[in-house]
Order: C-alpha cells, then sequence, then structure tokens
C-alpha cells in the first residue's frame, strides 16, 4: 500500500517543540491507517523520536522581507528527500477533534481548504489542512523561485499563490466544508453572544483551524486580544489538543 505522510513543518520561535508532539498525538489517536509522520525545522531539539525531522530545504530567495510562510511551498518540491507516497500537512496550531481517515480516503489530485471568507468568489485556499502526492505538483516551488518577485506582487501570501498555481495547472479541489472549521468563524458566537455562549464544535468537524491570535493555548482560556474580539473560554480544546 501507499505510504502515508502526516508532515508538519516548524521554524522560529512561535512554536515550540511540545507543539510537534502534540499533533503527532493527535494524529496517533485519530487515524487508523499506518502513518510516518515528518517535521522540516531548523530546530529538531525537544521533538520525540517517533517523529523523523528533516531541514527546510533551502529556497535561496531574500530574507530581508515580511514573513508571507513561503517556506511552505518547500513542501510541493518534485524531489523531498526521496519520500515517496501521499501527504497530508497540518499546520501546528490544529485541533483534531474526529477521526480523520477520511482525508486520506476522499478522491482527488490535491485538496485543501476553502478559506474562510465573505468573499465566496475567491479561490484561495487555507494551508492548514492540504494533501497531494509528493513529488507531483512539483511546478508550484519551482515557479515560485523562477518568478519570486512577481510572485510577490500578485500575491500577498503562500497560500494564496499555492492555490492559484494548482488551479492553473492541475485540478483543484476543497474539503467538504463542515470538516475543518474554523475556530474563530465558526466555533465563536457572533458580539454579543460571545460574551456569554461557550465556543462549540461544530457539527462534522475533524479538524478545527485557528487564525491569527487566536491559538489553542489562549482559546482554552479565553479572554481578548490586541488582534481579536472578546473569547469566552472553551475547556473542551484542552481535551482534544494533547
Amino acid at each position: 500500500m501507499e505510504q502515508k505522510y502526516i508532515f508538519c513543518m516548524k521554524w522560529g520561535t512561535l512554536y515550540g517543540p511540545e507543539y510537534v508532539n502534540r499533533l503527532y498525538s493527535m494524529v496517533k489517536r485519530n487515524l487508523t491507517y499506518d502513518f510516518k509522520m515528518v517535521c522540516f525545522t531548523d530546530d529538531e531539539k525537544g521533538i520525540i523520536d517517533e517523529v523523523d525531522c528533516y531541514e527546510i530545504p533551502e529556497m535561496n530567495i531574500r530574507t530581508n522581507i515580511p514573513e508571507r510562510m513561503w517556506k511552505k511551498l518547500t513542501t510541493l518540491k518534485e524531489d523531498l528527500y526521496g519520500l515517496k507516497g501521499t501527504a497530508l500537512f497540518l499546520d501546528l496550531d490544529i485541533v483534531i477533534v474526529d477521526n480523520i481517515d477520511c482525508f486520506f480516503e476522499i478522491d482527488g489530485t490535491f485538496r485543501i481548504i476553502k478559506d474562510h471568507s465573505w468573499r465566496s468568489w475567491r479561490i484561495t485556499g487555507n494551508s492548514s489542512v492540504y494533501r497531494f502526492e509528493i513529488g507531483k505538483h512539483g511546478y508550484v516551488f519551482d515557479d515560485f523561485l523562477k518568478n519570486f518577485e512577481e510572485v510577490r506582487k500578485i500575491h500577498r501570501n503562500e497560500q494564496e499563490y499555492l492555490t492559484h498555481s494548482i488551479n492553473d495547472n492541475s485540478h483543484l479541489q476543497y474539503w467538504p466544508k463542515e470538516w475543518c472549521p474554523s475556530f474563530k468563524y465558526d466555533c465563536v458566537s457572533r458580539f454579543p453572544l460571545a460574551f456569554w455562549k461557550t465556543p462549540v464544535i461544530p457539527e462534522g468537524a475533524k479538524i478545527i483551524i485557528f487564525h491569527g491570535e487566536i491559538n489553542p493555548h489562549k482559546a482554552i482560556k479565553g479572554g481578548r486580544g490586541k488582534w481579536y474580539r472578546y473569547v469566552k473560554a472553551a475547556p473542551w480544546v484542552e481535551d482534544y489538543w494533547k
């Protein structure tokens, strides 16, 4: 049978190794298939042995520019350390709340979340969760390096470019909407209900994704941040995020 991989990526100091270890634990509990987990990272210290660590492939682009998550595009390289099989990429700040076998079972060449936006006509995906056959979409990475300056003028971040590149060259498909709800938009009630209603797990949810400042550890405690509205504590997050 084709090898199934869980990919993740960690660089810098925003997330420590505990995020990688926690992600492995969540996948282990919620995926019945045999899998290998790979973390592409600049520092593997503290990451458990069950996770294979590789250096983030070099991109050779300017570093004096704002961070737009371009490093994630390296997962689409044609030759990625010789790995072969199907990969499900998961961001570190997600919470798995149900079995995720379906993410490997549903058909499609490339699957990604439809971005949570009121601009429903946009094709942009959210790359917190995407699946692909390793090495089959090398054009995404190659074209990015070749046309880096032009790409930056057209696309504001990695997931926007990724979605458009796949759409132009292959068959772009989205996950069923209910599988990957946004904590910010789908779990938290609108103002003013957010002040007294505990965030909920939407029906059909498999993986809950987090935007911007609201990360799982903040969702557990609730409160108000500099860039987001009041969020009531969601203690259930702690039950799954471990």
